[in-house]
């Protein structure tokens, strides 16, 4: 696997002590349309359960980090006891610009994927990592270079993930919002936020029906203080927990919208469209001038909700993986 291509003075290396100030300085001059703080370096890479620090493969150029890509495998389970023994993720890599043009992000890559492939990792995904992904996949917009180095080395793109935006500033609920709201009130439903005795049943509702990251979302949020009114869930005529939305969950950004959830069974009722609205208007009561979120599908249920909400999509990312030959 290993490319013999050397074209860069450049020594390649884990991760050191000392390292992380400079590759905070050095992500922000590569990749300046998602800068990084070192709060954030700290929280999702060097604090992830699942850090190994020869999986930070960093270059080093007369002592300056010059580049860096970060390549992870499961030490700790998502959920149950599986890990996923066969998957490996790159969430991220970048080259200083001054030291591009020589074969450096080549050469970083490679031995990202050396390193996963000597971990029995036969599968490698840009970058749809859990629980602490950076960016959902590769703004081939935003870095086409990237998006080439990645084909050459035999990524392929599973899917792409869109990003959506929409501004907050003169929000009301809608007049159809507030009839639906009515209706679904008077067959019985019940729109609140959530009591301290509800999270048992909202953390087992994102878990088991939709995502085990979206539970451990919810689960560290709140036990780092994130106020239970940032969360609106609804109960059907029976009392059972169906479905939810929110606000804050990640890094306590009042702005970013999600997770939010409806059971399958009960869509094309309107739930969803109302606790959308519900949280945006919480939201605004909150200052927020505008509402986004990372990741959909931009053809998906969600995604057209979405667009009938006023959302618009701002960036889309491709979930891209390579495998290993058998």
């Amino acid at each position: 696997m290993t490319d013999p291509t050397t074209t860069s003075p450049a020594a390649i290396r884990g991760f050191r002590a000392g390292d992380g100030p400079q590759l905070v300085e050095a992500w922000c001059r590569s990749a300046p349309t998602d800068p990084i703080t070192p709060d954030l370096f700290r929280s999702l890479v060097l604090l992830d359960a699942n850090f190994d620090p020869e999986g930070l493969r960093v270059a080093v150029d007369a002592g300056r980090v010059v580049g860096a890509a970060y390549a992870v495998r499961r030490l700790t389970p998502m959920t149950g006891t599986d890990l996923e023994p066969e998957q490996g993720w790159i969430p991220f890599f970048f080259v200083d610009p001054a030291a591009r043009g020589r074969g450096l992000g080549r050469r970083l890559l490679t031995e990202a994927l050396d390193w996963l492939h000597g971990h029995g990792r036969t599968r490698v995904d840009f970058s749809s990592y859990t629980p602490n992904y950076i960016l959902p996949g590769l703004d081939a917009e935003a870095y086409p270079e990237a998006a080439k180095l990645l084909e050459a080395l035999g990524f392929r793109t599973l899917y792409e993930a869109a990003a959506m935006d929409r501004g907050l500033v003169g929000h009301r609920l809608p007049d159809d919002v507030v009839g639906r709201l009515d209706a679904l009130t008077a067959q019985g439903y019940r729109f609140a936020t959530p009591s301290d005795d509800d999270l048992v049943e909202l953390v087992a509702l994102a878990g088991n029906h939709f995502n085990p990251d979206w539970a451990r979302a919810i689960r560290e949020c709140l036990a780092a203080g994130t106020p239970l009114d940032r969360i609106v869930v609804v109960r059907e005529p029976s009392g059972r927990l169906v479905g939810w939305a929110m606000h804050g969950a990640y890094e306590s950004m009042v702005e970013r919208f999600g997770p939010f959830g409806v059971l399958e069974e009960t869509r094309g009722t309107g739930l969803g469209k109302v606790l959308l609205h519900l949280v945006l208007e919480r939201m605004r009561a909150r200052g927020a001038h505008s509402a986004w979120f990372l990741w959909t599908g931009e053809r998906s249920p969600a995604g057209h909700l979405y667009r009938k909400a006023g959302f618009t999509t701002t960036r889309l990312f491709r979930v891209m993986r390579w495998e290993a030959t058998p």
